[in-house]
């Protein structure tokens, strides 16, 4: 008998997974936003109970809300504290197409102290989503210097 993968094929250590308002529409958009392939799809009536995304390399699963689970979206809850990363060749491409399929620009896509070219989205089920090329390799000496030039530069609050 072969011995089990503790971790299945193609997942990695960590694995982000969404509830969000209306699945179905979700798995649209993140088709047409970041190129998602449906990997798999369970349902329970008409929701959603769970699904896997592939996302580059990167696997991604979601369900619906379940309130009476306690399986709340931040459209529910007025936000979380995650923001999905995805780095990708071609960052310009992935952001317009991302904003044409409706998310919102929460941060420009431009380039930044750390050598990334990097901007944030929030998409139509309340979830950040990051995305950045590397186009710079940088020491940590490099980094500080340019972190300490760029905070200088920003406006003083109040």
């Amino acid at each position: 008998m072969s011995k089990v993968k503790a971790v299945p094929e193609g997942f990695h250590t960590i694995t982000p997974h969404l509830t969000v308002r209306n699945a179905a529409q979700a798995i649209e958009f993140y088709k047409k936003a970041f190129g998602a392939e449906v990997m798999n799809v369970m349902r329970d009536g008409d929701s959603i109970m769970h699904a896997t995304l592939k996302i580059g390399d990167s696997l991604l699963m979601l369900n619906d809300e379940y309130p009476q689970m306690g399986s709340l979206s931040p459209l529910s809850t007025n936000g979380a504290g995650v923001t999905m990363h995805i780095y990708t060749d071609n960052v310009d491409t992935a952001f317009d197409r991302a904003v044409a399929a409706g998310a919102t620009v929460t941060m420009p896509l431009m380039d930044q102290f750390w050598g990334d070219r990097y901007g944030l989205l929030t998409d139509p089920y309340g979830h950040k989503w990051s995305l950045a090329a590397h186009v710079r390799d940088m020491s940590a000496d490099e980094v500080r210097k340019a972190q300490e030039e760029a905070f200088a530069r920003m406006p003083k609050s109040a």
